[in-house]
């Protein structure tokens, strides 16, 4: 080997060494998702973060902006919590309670419109927006008779996140 290939060689296995590893594959042959950790002081922002995007969407729907409600918020972390429990994302809880039941448990004093939820990896935002792709989470976000909102998520220590969104009047 000469001294210009062995220099070509070098130079470009350290080119090769600079380069990101290639993204982990699942068995679909996607990218495996990467894990969104909320920490303490990030936990206190994901609500409103969430509220502003809604917020925004309603805006260019024609819709009256939601306010944060702690009675939803309060019902909407049971449930997320619940269903971690149950390892499954859906509209009861393990005690076959209804998103109405719930709210009306914390003393909620509207009417609940309407409820969405998420088993995901995601961050808030990018749950809000797959939100908005399904026919039935829209309608709840995008209720014209929606004032009040409740969010809340459940971190798993493997990373996923239960999301639950409440809109009421």
């Amino acid at each position: 080997m000469n001294r210009r290939t062995a220099l070509l060689l070098l130079g470009s296995t350290a080119l090769a060494a600079c380069a990101p590893p290639p993204p982990a594959l699942g068995p679909d042959g996607k990218p495996l998702p990467k894990i969104y950790r909320i920490s303490g002081s990030e936990a206190r922002r994901v609500p409103f973060r969430a509220l502003d995007a809604v917020n925004a969407l309603r805006q260019g729907a024609g819709a009256p902006p939601l306010s944060l409600d702690s009675k939803l918020s309060a019902a909407a972390a049971t449930h997320s919590r619940d269903m971690s429990v149950q390892n499954r994302p859906w509209h009861f809880g393990s005690d076959g309670s209804s998103p109405i039941d719930r709210a009306q448990r914390v003393g909620f004093d509207g009417r609940l419109l309407g409820e969405t939820i998420s088993e995901t990896y995601e961050t808030e935002l990018e749950t809000v927006a797959a939100w908005l792709q399904e026919p039935g989470p829209r309608r709840v976000l995008l209720d014209p008779n929606g004032r009040r909102m409740g969010f809340a998520f459940y971190q798993e220590s493997n990373g996923k996140i239960w999301y639950t969104l409440n809109v009421g009047t």
